[in-house]
Parts: structure tokens; C-alpha cells; sequence
């Protein structure tokens, strides 16, 4: 990796008495594609538009290229931004449109013309330059806001969730031409999404934020299988939440007493415990196996089945256990076809040691019971 593009050094954002952004510390290496994630409010945006210089905080520092650029205004800035809502121009064509940003530098008419039709061209709808944006796909809309961006051919791209108001497949469409796009121009993308299917699929690096503050910063992988903390964890993936104690210490083994028994964790160097200490086990759901018959395998808890979700292949299956508490099963429909799902005999969820991840617990959290509140909104 080379030296850091941009550094957020201590930045805070306020809006009167509200704070957005709170004591920001980030560095985003030149070349990467960053993805920014969180719920609804926790300041992702903010962020963005702060790196845009669309907004100047409140405190701390944020550089350049190593230049401060809390007072640059945004249009002395080479921060161009992808909108959610494309902010294509109605009354320009396509072509024009792409032209804006050249024309604003004060290139003449057929430096103008001949750059955007090569990036049109780059980016596939070279034959729709003379056209009404309003005539256009939704997709290809997307690409002349790529372009007009891109054609002024910038160190950092920005985009604020720019995929959210496409068609499902569409998105997926689009997430390989951002992929290869990126790698092939070797352009920084900060990119801010609700989305944890458009950042892992697409980023190099994933940053999870919560009430203004940074949770947790790695590879998509890291941040997935790895969570940081309770938040991450009920965040990202479909991960159940085991709340107990450390009942039990070996060199290899963390046990956790929990109200559905105790279970048993593969102990790694990450996380310091000691027996009687709060603790919370995490388990994805993609890594419990379920079976119409008790598992002689030491992690096995019996339940009924609740309700079903289809995605595809995959089903993800809602199941409930003796004491009321949720547990969340992720797997294909080729296995659930081999087991009875008609609710009149009991399945049993069952998980290696090895997939159990451990996080210092907090007493005052809640469990997750079925009457508790729901899961943040994921804005």
C-alpha cells in the first residue's frame, strides 16, 4: 500500500446541538476502493459530503494530498461526487452533460467533445450521446454520471449510495462495472452505502460506523466473520448473539454459559477473557448445520422452525428454542429439502468451536428474545 490520499484527523461535525461526526480518525490509501457503511444517521453522509467540501467541520482536520482542507471550497476541490439521485442535468443531452465539468475548466468546444465521447465510449453508451438523459435507463443514466464525473479524470472519486434506486439485478450489473472500473483507472473510490452486499462485493477496505463514531475498519472478510464488537455483529451478516459468561479455560477452548446452555468456542489470541467475565458468543447463521436429529457435536441447541426467507438457493430460516430466544440458520435448498420442516418434530442447530467468535460481553445488553426491539434500519 502507498502513503495515505486523505487523512481524517479528530474530525467532529455538529449541526447546532446535534453531532453527526464524532472524533473521526481515518486515513484512505491512495488507489483503494473504501466503503463506508452504517444504519440510518450514524454520519456516513456527513462524512462524504465533509471530504466534498460540501460541508466544513466543526473540529479537526481533514488533508489532501497532505494540503488542509477544511476552508477549500468544493468547487477548488478535485473531489467529484457520484448523488444518489445522479443530479444529471434535464435540459443538457447526454454528451452535455458530460461536457459540464470540462466547460466549467475552460476547455474549448472540441477538447470538450472529443474527451466525454471518449469516456462514453469507455463506459459503453458512446451510440446514446445525442440523446435526452430522460430517454435513458436507469443504467445508463448511471454511467453518464459516471462519466461526467470521471471526465475530468480525478485522484478520488466519491459516491453517495449510487446504486440504491436501481433494480436488484441492475445493481448487480453495476457493482462489476464499478469493480473493473476502479481497477482499471487505479482511482481512489470512497464510497457510502447501506448496502452490505454493494460493500464487501465491491471494497477493498469496509469502514462500519455508528452514532458518528468509526466500529470497526477491515477487509470485507475481517469485518464479516471477524466482528468487533456487539454493534458490528448485529449489524453485519445474518450473525446470531449469545449473551452469558466465561464458564471454563483452556489453552484451546473458551467455554460460554448462556441461557441456552454452554458452548464452546476455538480461543485465539484477539481477545483477553477470564472465567465469570461477561462474554458474548457470535455465530453466523451460513456456518450452523441443522438436522432432524441430535448432533453428537458439542455446540447443538434443539428448536422449532418460525418462519422461512428465500433469497434465490439460499434460505435463511427463522427458528425459536424451548426458552423463547431467536436462533437464525442459513442454508441451501437442496439440504432443506432432506429435512421435515412441518414442525411437528424438533430440529437441531449444531456449530464447530471453530465458528463460534467471542467478544468481551456487556452485562446491560440485551438478548435476543423475540419481543425485544427490532434491528436498526439499515439507511
Amino acid at each position: 500500500m502507498t502513503d495515505a490520499l486523505v487523512v481524517f484527523d479528530k474530525v467532529t461535525k455538529r449541526f447546532g446541538e446535534s453531532t453527526a461526526v464524532r472524533g473521526f480518525d481515518l486515513e484512505i490509501i491512495e488507489g483503494e476502493f473504501l466503503a463506508i457503511m452504517g444504519p440510518s444517521g450514524c454520519g456516513k453522509t456527513t462524512t462524504l459530503r465533509m471530504l466534498a467540501g460540501l460541508e466544513r467541520p466543526s473540529e479537526g482536520e481533514i488533508r489532501l494530498n497532505g494540503r488542509r482542507m477544511n476552508e477549500v471550497k468544493a468547487s477548488a476541490r478535485d473531489t467529484p461526487m457520484v448523488w444518489q439521485n445522479l443530479a444529471l442535468f434535464p435540459f443538457l443531452n447526454v454528451v452535455k452533460n458530460v461536457e459540464f465539468g470540462l466547460k466549467m475548466r475552460g476547455l474549448d468546444a472540441a477538447a470538450r467533445r472529443a474527451r466525454a465521447m471518449e469516456w462514453l465510449d469507455r463506459l459503453g453508451i458512446g451510440d446514446f450521446a445525442e440523446r435526452d438523459v430522460a430517454q435513458l435507463s436507469g443504467g445508463q443514466r448511471q454511467r453518464v454520471a459516471l462519466a461526467r464525473a470521471l471526465v475530468t479524470e480525478p485522484g478520488i472519486l466519491l459516491l453517495d449510495e449510487p446504486l440504491s434506486a436501481l433494480d436488484a439485478n441492475l445493481v448487480i450489473r453495476m457493482q462489476g462495472v464499478l469493480s473493473r472500473l476502479q481497477k482499471d483507472l487505479g482511482i481512489t473510490f470512497v464510497y457510502v452505502t447501506h448496502s452490505q452486499s454493494e460493500a464487501f462485493a465491491m471494497a477493498d477496505r469496509v469502514v462500519v460506523m455508528n452514532d458518528g463514531r468509526i466500529a470497526q475498519t477491515g477487509s470485507p472478510r475481517e469485518v464479516y466473520r471477524n466482528p468487533a464488537n456487539r454493534f458490528v455483529a448485529e449489524f453485519v451478516g445474518t450473525n446470531n448473539i449469545l449473551v452469558g459468561r466465561v464458564s471454563g479455560l483452556t489453552e484451546e477452548r473458551i467455554g460460554v454459559e448462556t441461557d441456552l446452555g454452554r458452548f464452546q468456542a476455538a480461543r485465539s489470541g484477539r481477545v483477553s477473557l477470564e472465567d465469570g467475565q461477561p462474554a458474548t458468543c457470535v455465530v453466523s447463521a451460513d456456518l450452523v448445520q441443522l438436522s432432524g436429529i441430535e448432533t453428537a457435536l458439542e455446540n447443538r441447541i434443539a428448536c422449532s422452525l418460525i418462519s422461512e426467507e428465500f433469497v434465490g438457493s439460499m434460505v435463511t430460516l427463522f427458528l425459536e428454542t424451548a426458552g423463547g430466544i431467536e436462533f437464525k440458520v442459513q442454508t441451501s435448498q437442496r439440504i432443506l429439502e432432506r429435512l421435515d420442516l412441518s414442525g411437528a418434530t424438533p430440529l437441531f442447530a449444531s456449530w464447530s468451536p471453530e465458528h463460534a467468535h467471542i467478544l468481551p460481553g456487556d452485562p446491560s445488553a440485551r438478548r435476543n428474545r423475540l419481543e425485544t426491539a427490532p434491528e436498526p434500519e439499515r439507511g
